[in-house]
């Protein structure tokens, strides 16, 4: 059974960084494509960032490219999500998640592995 623990959230300054780490275990990593999503308040999960199975291939939502960075070491079973730039809009419970598809994938639908989220407050 894949599991996935993220870590590394926290309260930062506008304008900060932060990076996010997401540990996989169960199966074999570098199977899996992986992404982030976040969910604020009131809001619905929205997609954040994706990369293939192998890492190479990446894809953004517009409100984060050229900020956040997201990075897979099959090595260390972990994907990270580096956050530069934060924004206080950028305050979320952020949610890795784990797909058998190879490809980047952007529709949460099409991941069957989540983690339990973590929190990120980016203060004005």
């Amino acid at each position: 059974q894949v599991q996935l623990v993220e870590s590394g959230g926290g309260l930062v300054q506008s304008g900060g960084s932060l990076r996010l780490s997401c540990e996989f275990s169960g199966r074999s990593f570098s199977n899996y494509a992986m992404g982030w999503f976040r969910q604020a308040p009131g809001k619905e999960r929205e997609f954040v960032a994706a990369c293939n199975w192998g890492g190479s291939g990446t894809y953004y939502a517009d409100s984060v490219k050229g900020r956040f960075t997201i990075s897979k070491d099959n090595a260390k079973n972990t994907v990270y999500l580096q956050m530069d730039s934060l924004k206080p809009q950028d305050t979320a419970v952020y949610y890795c998640a784990a797909s058998t598809f190879r490809r980047t994938v952007v529709s949460g639908a099409e991941y069957g592995y989540w983690g339990q989220g973590t929190q990120v407050t980016v203060s004005s």
